[in-house]
């Protein structure tokens, strides 16, 4: 007994001690106190207030100066909600710009590169995960490498192997394969699939072995099943960076296919001759599908992101 309550006793002293030498910004004595309180709920209330207006303030812009008339819309300083409300900016321009055409060839781009993306991305982790190839992690250290490499910089030599394909030498400038396949190859995403494949137990992997599955089938019927949250954030990923970007898509299809030019490049070409208000209202118009993606789908980039381990 008396052992125990010795034992007992340093357990306390020991949690103590490592209670008291936690240090933070504010006491814990400070903040149970009435007026330490009432002091960080109103610090509190005001960084999030004001990182909330830092990020939201752009959008809100965005939305109301399409409802705005052109000579208000251009005011300098501009008006802070718009004095005169025209709706009818959204109709225009959706009419006059031709958004719904262009929203589709969006759509098109996109599904196109996130289905490139995901057969040779998945592929390629899992193999580099539980395939384990010789010089993998050399491998996986030049891929690591390119992120280091700024975007603008690969974009001559992606416009040359564009413009004369290796090996077969055709010119896909114009076409949607000079869109997709620059995105294939995406290091960041293919790093977030290995290192999920990587938490996934190997006894999972060794026992669809041993009942005779091939490779591919324990990773169409095991590792992807699993990978389900990863698989969602590599998708919201993709899908994101093809909508968003406008410099390639305007290298690649403008003046070559008019009628496949996606939102980016059609509302920069649409800019000479149209009002800046129904500029505006095609802009808001375009930014309202990745808004309403990343609504419905936040939770999985979150569960894709901290996922690290699977637990039985």
């Amino acid at each position: 007994m008396a052992a125990t309550a010795t034992v007992s006793t340093r357990a306390q002293v020991n949690k103590r001690r490592d209670t008291t030498s936690t240090r933070t910004l504010i006491s814990s004595v400070a903040l149970n106190r009435r007026r330490g309180k009432i002091t960080y709920r109103i610090v509190l209330t005001l960084v999030i207030v004001l990182f909330t207006l830092v990020f939201i303030g752009p959008l809100y812009f965005l939305f109301t100066d399409g409802l705005k008339s052109t000579q208000e819309a251009i005011a300098t300083p501009p008006t802070l909600y718009p004095h005169n409300v025209y709706p009818s900016n959204y109709t225009q321009a959706w009419n006059r710009l031709d958004v719904g055409r262009m929203l589709w060839n969006s759509v098109y781009y996109a599904a196109g590169a996130l289905a490139f993306q995901l057969v040779f991305d998945v592929t390629a982790a899992y193999s580099l995960s539980k395939l384990r190839p010789v010089l993998g992690n050399v491998v996986l250290f030049l891929m690591l490498a390119t992120l280091m490499i700024p975007a603008t910089v690969l974009v001559v030599p992606q416009y040359v192997t564009i413009v004369n394909l290796p090996l077969v030498h055709w010119n896909l400038v114009g076409s949607p394969e000079a869109i997709w396949l620059p995105s294939v190859a995406n290091a960041f995403n293919i790093f977030l699939l290995k290192r999920f494949f990587d938490s996934i137990p190997p006894d999972y992997i060794d026992a669809a072995a041993v009942d005779g599955a091939s490779r591919l089938m324990i990773l169409w019927r095991i590792v992807l099943p699993m990978s389900r949250p990863i698989i969602g954030v590599v998708s919201i990923f993709a899908t994101v960076a093809v909508w968003k970007d406008f410099l390639w898509p305007l290298l690649v299809e403008y003046g070559y296919s008019p009628t496949r030019e996606g939102l980016n490049v059609g509302i920069w070409q649409a800019t000479y001759g149209t009002p800046e208000n129904l500029i505006i209202a095609a802009s808001a118009m375009a930014a309202v599908p990745t808004i309403v993606f990343f609504l419905i789908f936040q939770r999985n980039i979150m569960a894709g992101l901290t996922a690290g381990g699977i637990r039985g």
